[in-house]
This record gives C-alpha cells, sequence and structure tokens, in this order.
C-alpha cells in the first residue's frame, strides 16, 4: 500500500512538472526588442477615455497612462515611449499623481510589431465618412496639411467633427477633428485648446498652426493649430 500510494505522489509530482513546462516562459528583459518595455500590473483604473495603471518593473512602483484599454491585476504588459507629467491631477477621479508616464499604447506581446500597432491603432484616428461643410473665411483639414510651410504661425478657422478627446494632458485639451477632406493620407487634425468639447460635436476652431510638432517620446505632428478658441455648433 505504501508502494502505491508513494507511485501515486510521484506521478502527481511528475504531472504538475510537465504542466509547468508547459508554461510560456517570461521573456528575459535583455531579449525584449529595442525600445520595448516590460512591467507588471498591480492594479488600474479606468476611467472615460483612459486606463490608469499602477505597475512595477524591477521592484520599482509607479503609474501608467494609456488610452482605454482592458486589462487584469498581475497581467504583464509591454509598451514604449512614455511621456513623463510630474503633479499631473485627474479631475476625473480627483487625484494628483506624483509622477505617470503617458504612453501611446500598451500590449501583451513583447513583440515590437505588435506594440508598434498598438500604438498605431491608438492615435491614428479611422477616417469618418463624415462631411462638414467648410467656413467661408476659413479652411479645410486638406488645405491646412496641403499648405502648412505658408500657413506656419499664422491664425486660422476650421470648421471640423470632433473624433477623438484627450482631456487635461500637459495642461491643455488634444481635440482630434475632421471634415471630410483630405491631403494625402491626412485627414485628422489635432488642435489643442483650454475651452472643452466631446466626440461627436461640430466645432468651430480658431488658432495658429504650428508645423512639425514634437514632444518627445514619439509624439509628433506634421501640423497642428495651438491654443486654440472653440466654439460648439451641435452634436
Amino acid at each position: 500500500m505504501r508502494i502505491v500510494k508513494f507511485i501515486l505522489v510521484l506521478l502527481v509530482v511528475i504531472g504538475l512538472s510537465a504542466c509547468q513546462k508547459k508554461e510560456e516562459p517570461k521573456v528575459p528583459a535583455a531579449n525584449l526588442p529595442s525600445g520595448v518595455i516590460t512591467a507588471k500590473v498591480l492594479d488600474f483604473i479606468n476611467v472615460p477615455n483612459y486606463t490608469y495603471l499602477q505597475v512595477s518593473k524591477n521592484g520599482k512602483e509607479y503609474w501608467l497612462a494609456a488610452p482605454t484599454t482592458k486589462v487584469e491585476k498581475g497581467e504583464t504588459i509591454y509598451y514604449s515611449q512614455g511621456m513623463e507629467m510630474k503633479n499631473f491631477h485627474s479631475q476625473t477621479i480627483n487625484k494628483t499623481f506624483d509622477s505617470i508616464y503617458f504612453v501611446q499604447g500598451i500590449s501583451t506581446s513583447p513583440q515590437k510589431e505588435t506594440v508598434a500597432e498598438a500604438h498605431q491603432q491608438t492615435y491614428n484616428n479611422t477616417r469618418e465618412q463624415i462631411s462638414v461643410k467648410p467656413l467661408n473665411d476659413g479652411k479645410t483639414v486638406a488645405q491646412i496639411f496641403s499648405n502648412k510651410s505658408s500657413l506656419a504661425g499664422k491664425i486660422v478657422r476650421i470648421r471640423g467633427k470632433v473624433t477623438k478627446y484627450n482631456p487635461n494632458i500637459m495642461g491643455r485639451n488634444w481635440i482630434h477633428i475632421q471634415d471630410g477632406t483630405e491631403s494625402g493620407k491626412n485627414y485628422d487634425l489635432l488642435v489643442t485648446s483650454n475651452d472643452k468639447a466631446a466626440v461627436g460635436q461640430t466645432i468651430i476652431v480658431q488658432g495658429k498652426v504650428a508645423v512639425d510638432k514634437d514632444f518627445g517620446a514619439g509624439y509628433t505632428y506634421p501640423v497642428m493649430i495651438e491654443n486654440a478658441k472653440v466654439k460648439t455648433e451641435s452634436k
């Protein structure tokens, strides 16, 4: 009987060992593609447009902010191109972060292509099938992109539909608009403003054209409108 019990225990141990061997091994940091960072999710908070993640890396805990993403506690995530914000206050959850990194997207795969794809899906808006009547004294998205060099530093007006809205980042609201026109593959125009907006609204924007803006960490824009005044027309 003792021999039978011993054999049964031995088989269980062997079975557990076999199961453990089938688990996908963790990717050592040294083997990660260049520019890809890994971290473990300790906690997360979902709010409109964003997911705040408390993560751990090499025993150090810190916070990330990424466009709304489904994650689980204990999950390993991968990201790149983080932009640090110090003393960032989230009005939505009424919390001030001593330091938080805004990332373009996160992935559960360590492959650089997958991480890059997450970024692209996050920040490249899909072109919507819309048609917004241009202002008589204004510009269109296509005209601003096509004539960005001559318009640089000038004040322009444009009517567009809000396709994406990220509030309170770097002390301003980030508004993406489209009007149905395009120049090459450029159909989405970024606007920064202290005024609020909402996805789906048709707005009139008046602000200064800025070209080749590089905020670091991969946040680059060939053309955008800064410090804009925003007037809501409809939703």
